[in-house]
């Protein structure tokens, strides 16, 4: 048997939220000044709903509330955040499939669409072999709008990039001896390229697939009640006026292939 593949997204799939938006609360809650980022971001919002800009140029956007900031105060902040906020936010049912898939001798890879300047930060601390995100360009002090180098690590881009790293091989349609674990449907490439997919908390479309596909669902405990509950923490967070509690280790389901 080959050693297979354990491929991650990040953001509601290993914790209940968007990094960006919990990195950004982090920051804010010790830079509160930052929140002036929000007179440019919030009239831009309309402007995505209108398909005006897209969601790449809108991370570009959400991330000038690091304007300024030094390299090394940024770094700071990530290793702050990754010991504090971030490790109480985790699914510890998502992160024993983490454990479980790397005692079985998989390649562990974090492939997300949220800027790499953290992640690499993210995949040291869970143990991943390695990780793929957005590239937002990191200067000695934060543009007002980083630059983005390549596409926003999404849909079929995931695939592609980890072809281009040589991580997985060209054009395969099913990798054997793989899992794979999403919340979105916009990873529907990356769920069907895994031997086994893994569902955690799916909207309608992504259950619909995953039913059709027998695909397993997870729903860990969250410390929201739904979508729109979820909604309003990440609004809240984005704000800079969240409280983050661990989450509840004891309570999840699993609902089989």
């Amino acid at each position: 048997m080959s050693r297979g593949y354990a491929l991650f997204d990040l953001d509601h799939t290993i914790l209940p939220f968007d990094t960006q938006a919990l990195f950004c609360n982090y920051v804010l809650h010790r830079e509160g000044w930052r929140r002036i980022y929000l007179l440019w971001f919030i009239p831009c919002l309309p402007l995505v709903a209108l398909k005006i800009l897209n969601l790449r140029t809108m991370k570009r956007v959400f991330a000038s509330y690091l304007v300024g900031m030094k390299r090394e105060t940024l770094m700071s902040h990530v290793s702050g955040f990754l010991e504090s906020d971030f490790q109480a936010a985790l699914y510890p049912a998502v992160v024993a499939e983490i454990e479980r898939n790397r005692s079985e001798g998989r390649l562990l890879i974090l492939n997300s669409a949220s800027p790499e300047f953290y992640l690499e930060g993210i995949s040291d601390r869970l143990g991943f072999d390695h990780f793929i995100g957005t590239d937002m360009e990191v200067r000695d002090k934060m543009a007002l709008f980083p630059a983005i180098s390549g596409p926003n690590n999404k849909h079929g881009a995931k695939i592609t990039a980890m072809e281009t790293r040589g991580l997985i091989p060209d054009d395969v349609e099913v990798l054997a001896n793989s899992w794979a674990y999403s919340d979105s449907s916009a990873d529907i490439p990356l769920l069907s390229v895994a031997e086994h997919a893994v569902m955690i908390h799916p909207g309608a479309k992504l259950d619909a697939v995953g039913m059709e596909k027998g695909w397993r669902t997870m729903t860990p405990a969250r410390p929201y009640g739904g979508k729109w509950s979820g909604r309003w923490a990440s609004l809240l967070q984005s704000i800079g006026c969240y409280e983050v509690k661990p989450v509840k280790s004891d309570e999840q389901s699993v609902r089989p292939a």
